[in-house]
């Protein structure tokens, strides 16, 4: 790489830095103390005059908790999507408590249970019950707890799958159960190499019981 190059990534490393930092809201002298180095020098760092070093910048990834490959990108975090502002949330959760009015009637119908009987098994009144349904009052989830119980149901079924809070869920979900898997899985798969076996274990596994028999029958063919 020559001097010039070297310039150039010091510059765009320094802003992706400064986009990192200030996506999450910290100071310079919060992230320079975070690293152990004065706020001028983590300045310089901004600025592309100077450049951190590996270890320096893995630990401000710890600090900022952001993936280190955002340092290797072209995409900035501010590129992201915008936070929900607090109206889109009040209003999301106005469409949610309808959602849950609208869920629990369902699973009261699946389950052939009249307001009636549901207000016996739960002890809350009939009125109230009618009012969750209807969006018209919001179910804490003690309540909700008891109603899905009463009915043999679970909470599970109603957490939001396709909202913005839904959707983040989901990925918190699946990297919980990627970092359950044992440590020679969560190598093979993060190796790329090894991408063509995953694609090929996903259209197996999508495949009928009978058509993955006429596969491995062919592989024998092949084989023998």
């Amino acid at each position: 790489m020559t001097n010039a190059q070297i310039t150039i990534r010091e510059k765009k490393l320094g802003l992706l830095i400064r986009d990192a930092r200030m996506a999450e809201r910290r100071s310079i002298k919060e992230c320079a103390d975070a690293i152990g180095v004065k706020p001028g020098l983590f300045r310089a760092y901004e600025e592309g005059r100077r450049a951190p070093s590996l270890p320096e910048l893995e630990a401000l990834v710890f600090f900022l908790k952001i993936s280190i490959n955002q340092f290797w990108g072209n995409n900035t975090i501010s590129d992201a999507p915008e936070p929900l502002a607090h109206e889109d949330i009040t209003r999301l959760i106005s469409l949610r408590q309808r959602m849950i009015g609208a869920l629990i009637r369902q699973e009261r119908t699946n389950a052939n249970m009249s307001i009636r009987h549901l207000s016996a098994q739960t002890g809350i009144s009939q009125s109230k019950l009618k009012s969750y349904e209807l969006g018209e009052r919001t179910v804490s989830v003690p309540e909700l707890e008891g109603i899905l119980l009463a009915m043999g149901s679970r909470i599970e079924n109603f957490f939001d799958q396709s909202g913005p809070v839904g959707e983040y869920m989901n990925s918190q979900q699946a990297m919980q159960k990627f970092t359950d898997l044992p440590k020679e899985f969560q190598e093979f798969v993060c190796q790329p190499v090894n991408r063509p076996y995953l694609e090929l274990a996903m259209k197996l596994s999508s495949m009928s019981r009978d058509k993955l028999r006429s596969v491995a029958e062919g592989l024998l063919d092949i084989t023998l």
